[in-house]
């Protein structure tokens, strides 16, 4: 496979997604793909930002009141927090056994996931650790960091207690020494995920690598081209960032006009509901569940197939680019047809 730069494994990528969703298309590969790849990668986030304003006068005065939450509200947050992480690291884990499976698909250019799910279930049991090590020492760098602005938000967060109620105007220069530590954060973030999903996977599902094999390979390609992978990773945020932004501003009226008719309805049960008594007032209540249910649904399907591409673009423009830096995958890829692939030898 030739060797694209960051800017000439756009158009691969697109046609290669294309492709995939419509040469043949079929509703049900489609919504099982899209589905798959927005879950995967994330792509369908929320872009909306709540605009607010405090008071130019009183801030230091009033504010929210402080709460007091006894000692048993507190084991009860404790205890769902807990149970949250569980289920967090046990949908990490369904979530990078998924990315395995769509990386088999994409590569041998296959309508199946179970291949691919059953496939490297040894290596996405490596991956899935290997994110949950990363995961976790990014965090405690997260801590180091922010760790000498805690004292600042302890003294402010005592005074308020002091006074009752949450002084804001105190709060404001504390959160804006920290934002740029949050920013170059979220950056190094973004860094390490590209590197883990974007270059280290394909070594250790094609070869079968160990983390510290993927990472010396890579790093050994980085070092080679750094302008270039430089440029993939400015161009492998800006993209999806730019895609996401045209798709909203073109769905917008669309969203509001096929969200109108259910709310009203939902606004209107809400009303009558208020009102009514007995069978009646139950009735309402269904009516309004349901009602909110199918916006849901509704909302999930507009993500899923509005930002499913999107997403399955953004993992083709990896594997593209990518491709023409490992050999291996790029073979793979420039495959004329699709073959069943032989399991990874062993490590």
């Amino acid at each position: 496979m030739y060797e694209l730069s960051a800017t000439e494994a756009i158009s691969p990528a697109l046609n290669r997604t294309r492709d995939f969703l419509f040469r043949p298309f079929r509703w049900g590969n489609y919504l099982k793909f899209c589905a798959v790849a927005a879950l995967t990668e994330g792509t369908w986030a929320n872009l909306h930002s709540n605009k607010g304003g405090v008071p130019a006068q009183g801030t230091a005065s009033h504010g929210m009141p402080m709460l007091n939450i006894d000692p048993g509200t507190i084991a009860a947050l404790i205890a769902c927090a807990i149970l949250l992480v569980v289920l967090g690291i046990a949908l990490m884990y369904v979530v990078v056994r998924l990315r395995f499976a769509l990386f088999h698909s994409l590569v041998h250019r296959s309508r199946e996931l179970a291949p691919g799910w059953h496939l490297y279930r040894e290596q996405a049991m490596r991956f899935f650790v290997l994110t949950i090590v990363v995961a976790v020492g990014f965090l405690a760098v997260a801590a180091v960091a922010l760790a000498p602005f805690v004292p600042g938000f302890i003294h402010v967060f005592r005074e308020s207690k002091a006074a009752g109620h949450l002084i804001f105007g105190d709060f404001l220069p504390l959160i804006l020494q920290l934002a740029p530590v949050i920013l170059l954060l979220m950056l190094a973030g973004v860094a390490v995920d590209v590197v883990l999903r974007d270059f280290m996977l394909p070594h250790m599902a094609l070869e079968n690598a160990t983390a510290g094999e993927a990472w010396m390979a890579v790093l050994e390609r980085v070092m080679e081209e750094k302008g270039s992978f430089f440029l993939y990773a400015i161009l492998r945020v800006l993209l999806p960032f730019a895609a996401t932004m045209a798709l909203t501003i073109v769905l917008i009226l669309p969203a509001v006009i096929l969200f109108a008719i259910p709310g009203v309805l939902f606004a209107l049960i809400h009303a009558a509901q208020v009102h009514s008594t007995g069978a009646t007032w139950l009735v309402m209540v269904l009516l309004q569940v349901v009602l909110g249910i199918f916006m849901v649904a509704l909302g999930v399907l507009m993500a899923v197939c509005f930002g499913g591409p999107v997403s399955l673009a953004i993992r083709n423009y990896a594997l593209v680019y990518y491709g023409g830096r490992y050999e291996m995958l790029g073979n793979v890829l420039a495959a004329p047809q699709t073959a069943p692939a032989a399991p990874p030898l062993p490590a």
